[in-house]
């Protein structure tokens, strides 16, 4: 062949060094960096006829992006052993894949200029590369007209990093467009657009096309009940799991976190017991992510005990774990073993986080313990470099507020450096409510109204404060103030979980199909319970009612619907578990209490801030929540 005019100095001159080489197979292989240095081998082979073993793909990735395109595509063309668009394919294949894929679109312009033929596969890598540039779905849609004008519309994994394209860059609707037209969809296809769409909060249209699928893998289950879990459904996540169970598919690693959340939300601990053993069984016990949320399962469904054996038995720990463990811990009555547990984790060099801090926070809250948790809060700046959240500040409010140090937490609150939220001021309105401070109270409700004026509980809080000193037509008026701005106070509502089936009581509630037997059942227990000195707290019933009518409201509370219910359908020494939406009454309390001493039963009653384990007649909480 006639030498380039490029190569014709250099075979000329002797004295340039020729690139690094060694035999491979007898035959001469060689390094080259640059397109210079290729050019010198090139001559090299031309002047001394030796046979070298060109690697098409390095001169590729070499020249792809320089003015030496050209040659590096003559190169391909006379002496590759395969077609070009596989060596260019290979090279864009890099590109797309590297930190800087936005070469592969200069490629991809390079190889359009040069009359390269493209392929499927070109599309697939360059539609790849602009998944990962920012602005992507712009260059997607250029890519998208030359897929339709090469006539690519056909093939089927073209259109799928299509589909996926446009929905990453959040052309949603686009991405939809194109899969609705595809004549043809196999299950990645249809993965694809549910995956983004519950990633965008779009659960119920996700499952629409779930339902629709015709063959469904594991990824596909797992997705759903991922995006059921995200958007605060818990329930349906257990149904859709339950039904891939049915399908005799097995979960994966992904699979089991899911589930293990929805567990964690909904309170289903036999279900979380069962996937716990799948996943020991499995070979996933290394596995840190789902040790993680088994301890927060376990925490969730008040099993300290379960958790703290998962924590134990990990081989690796991460900051979550510790962090989790302690919160857990303090949420559940343990506070002093969180605290210790903090102080094993220093010891042991694990540095803390913004989360480990809240839970030591909760705990000393939880625990009345005032200067341990003035001293934790300095600690977390002065020691660790931890700049406070506004979480750390709500939480050293609500613990000046438990306490009592309600001027303490309203200086605490006006100097803070950032701007207060509602659950500061929420926390010092609660602290009011426990220590019936109605001037601070009327404060703390002025800024909540502002901040967060669509939040019943504050509406409900003030209302009680007034009830609770007489003052029924400042009751009424907040009562009022919810209606004229369309807020609805958010029913009492307990579950509890037999047997993987979740049992939900509202207060009052005479539907139930066992009612007469948990009425029977309550009277015999009432009975029992006047006998240790119970007497029904009507001061709990803020309704200007007769006191009859307040007794039939405390009876009916759902937390002892529930227990009662728990009572008839379980084996004796059966642990009671109950999730209760709202913050348990002080007369609940006292009877649950009454109740695990009279039933010789361990009850765990989680409500919207803690854990309540009632054992013996006592409670963990040592009656400060």
């Amino acid at each position: 062949m006639s030498l380039p005019s490029s190569l014709v100095s250099i075979t000329t001159t002797t004295s340039l060094p020729i690139p690094q080489t060694y035999t491979y197979n007898n035959i001469y292989a060689y390094k080259f960096k640059s397109p210079f240095e290729l050019k010198q081998l090139h001559a090299q082979i031309i002047k001394t006829n030796i046979s070298y073993n060109l690697h098409f793909d390095q001169v590729a990735s070499i020249c792809a992006l320089t003015p030496s395109f050209p040659y590096a595509q003559k190169l391909i063309q006379l002496y590759a052993n395969k077609p070009e668009t596989v060596i260019w394919n290979s090279c864009l294949k890099t590109l797309a894949e590297s930190d800087s894929p936005f070469n592969a679109i200069r490629l991809f312009r390079r190889l359009l200029e040069y009359n390269v033929c493209l392929d499927c596969f070109s599309f697939s890598f360059l539609v790849k590369a602009c998944t990962k540039v920012s602005g992507g779905g712009l260059d997607g849609r250029i890519v998208h007209g030359f897929i339709e004008k090469l006539g690519f519309m056909s093939n089927m994994f073209v259109l799928n990093s299509l589909v996926h394209l446009y929905a990453v860059s959040g052309e949603i609707d686009d991405a939809r467009q194109v899969f609705d037209k595809m004549s043809e969809r196999d299950v990645v296809t249809w993965n694809i657009m549910i995956t983004q769409l519950v990633k965008r909060g779009n659960v119920d249209e996700a499952y629409a096309l779930f339902c629709r699928m015709d063959e469904r893998n594991v990824r596909s289950w797992t997705s759903m009940i991922m995006g059921f879990v995200q958007c605060g459904k818990p329930k349906e996540a257990i149904d859709v799991f339950t039904k891939m169970e049915e399908e005799k598919l097995c979960p994966n690693e992904v699979t089991v976190v899911a589930v293990l959340a929805a567990c964690a939300d909904i309170g289903a601990l036999d279900l979380g017991k069962r996937i716990h053993e799948f996943s020991d069984r499995s070979g996933f016990k290394k596995n840190v992510r789902i040790c993680n949320t088994l301890i927060d399962m376990y925490i969730k469904c008040g099993y300290v005990e379960a958790a703290r054996s998962v924590f134990d038995e990990m081989e690796e720990r991460t900051i979550v774990s510790w962090s989790a463990m302690i919160q857990g811990l303090a949420i559940n009555g343990h506070g002093e073993e969180a605290l210790e547990l903090f102080s094993k984790m220093i010891q042991l060099r694990v540095k803390p986080n913004g989360v480990t801090f809240i839970g030591l926070l909760h705990a000393c809250s939880h625990m009345g313990m005032v200067d341990e948790g003035r001293r934790y809060f300095a600690s977390m700046s002065r020691d660790y470099g931890i700049v406070p959240r506004i979480e750390h500040y709500g939480c050293m409010v609500d613990l000046l507020s438990r306490a009592g140090l309600l001027k303490e937490a309203r200086e605490f609150i006006k100097n803070m450096p950032i701007k207060p939220n509602g659950v500061v001021w929420g926390a010092l309105l609660g602290g009011c409510r426990v220590h019936k401070n109605l001037e601070m109270a009327e404060e703390a409700i002025e800024h909540l109204l502002e901040l967060d004026p669509l939040n019943d509980g504050y509406y409900v809080v003030l209302s009680n404060i007034y009830a609770e000193a007489k003052r029924w037509e400042d009751a009424a008026r907040v009562r009022k103030l919810m209606r004229d701005r369309g807020v609805k106070k958010t029913p009492g509502s307990s579950s509890i979980s037999i047997d993987g089936v979740v049992h939900e009581f509202v207060a009052g509630d005479e539907t139930h199909p066992q009612r007469e037997l948990i009425q029977e059942r309550w009277e015999k227990l009432l009975e029992e319970m006047r006998l240790k000195g119970y007497e029904p707290n009507t001061s709990v019933i803020l309704l200007d009612i007769e006191e009859s009518e307040k007794v039939k409201f405390l009876y009916g509370h759902s937390e002892k619907l529930a227990v009662v219910f728990g009572l008839i359908n379980t084996n004796n020494g059966t642990p009671i578990r109950i999730m209760k939406n709202l913050r348990v009454c002080e007369d609940c309390h006292a009877a649950l209490k009454l109740i695990s001493e009279i039933a010789n039963r361990e009850i765990v009653v989680r409500d919207r801030s803690r854990f309540h384990c009632f054992k013996n007649g006592v409670c963990s909480c040592k009656n400060y929540w």
